[in-house]
């Protein structure tokens, strides 16, 4: 039997996202707090005598080859480590694509580790970041998960504390879809130029007030503007119960926060014809757990 590794890939919401100014090499400067949840996809691989690079994918819109991400951070890896063995991968999807959600970072992410792993090799922590980097914005937060401050561009990680322990229902609507590319050219029109950065330290104080208001992402004026079935879904959430509720990342993804699962449970019913996903926050070392736990089958 052939040596294989399983890894579930989570999604993460923002639980507050500040867009500043866009910077000379095109990007926009970002404050972000990630937030890993319970909601994943799951990666296998396994080692093969073919010496090449194969995935598999139970999903008709996304690709399987070499403009995957899973497929090119085995890629590099695999030129990096110099492999002999070839490695055969099989992503389950369950996190909706091009939602806000950062499944396809999540699922490089995985076949980062998942390939380190497999083939017994280690790489420096700041080489795997690097490389992480290279292939998104959000990939290095997924080398760790619980909760983080992102900065730059989003993948300057710092570890944060972890809150309390929350559910999170999520909502995907089937009939909207936003783009990256398009939610940054929304907030654009409406960016107001030389935004000043926020106090690091304020900025994820907020995310521990007891009064709420502390999620907040920029994204929602623009978004919600052109897309206003989102603010209709945010409302629903916050008259279901929700404490608060925002858009996931760049959308169109809305999330909210209740107080249990079954409040979140009844809160879903307000949402027939949408997928919804009644999941909860994972902690740094919950996260560590999972991925350690489901490593190799």
């Amino acid at each position: 039997m052939k040596k294989s590794v399983r890894l579930p890939a989570f999604a993460k919401i923002n639980l507050r996202l500040h867009v500043l100014d866009r910077k000379a090499d095109g990007y926009h400067e970002l404050r972000t707090i990630f937030q890993a949840i319970s909601l994943h996809d799951t990666l296998e691989l396994w080692s093969s005598a073919s010496r090449e690079i194969s995935i598999e994918i139970d999903h008709s819109d996304l690709p399987a080859d070499s403009t995957n991400l899973v497929w090119r951070a085995i890629d590099i890896l695999y030129r990096e480590l110099r492999l002999k063995q070839g490695i055969r991968a099989r992503l389950t999807k369950r996190i909706p694509v091009a939602r806000g959600l950062g499944g396809g970072s999540s699922d490089a992410a995985a076949a980062l580790l998942g390939t380190l792993r497999l083939t017994g090799h280690e790489l420096p922590l700041p080489r795997l970041l690097e490389v992480a980097s290279s292939l998104g914005a959000d990939v290095p937060f997924f080398l760790f998960g619980g909760r983080a401050l992102g900065v730059n561009r989003g993948d300057e990680i710092y570890p944060l504390p972890d809150g309390r322990r929350q559910t999170v229902l999520v909502v995907s609507p089937h009939d909207v879809s936003v783009s990256t590319k398009d939610a940054y050219a929304c907030v654009d029109e409406r960016l107001t130029s030389g935004a000043i950065a926020p106090k690091i330290w304020g900025f994820c104080a907020l995310c521990w007030s007891r009064q709420g208001s502390g999620i907040a992402n920029d994204f929602e004026d623009a978004v919600f503007h052109r897309h206003p079935r989102l603010r209709q879904i945010k409302r629903a959430l916050l008259q279901g119960g929700a404490a608060e509720a925002a858009l996931a990342g760049s959308g169109s993804a809305v999330f909210g926060v209740f107080q249990s699962p079954a409040q979140a449970r009844r809160a879903a019913r307000a949402f027939p014809k949408d997928e919804v996903f009644v999941t909860r926050t994972l902690s740094r070392e919950e996260y560590r757990r999972a991925l350690l736990q489901r490593a190799v089958v």
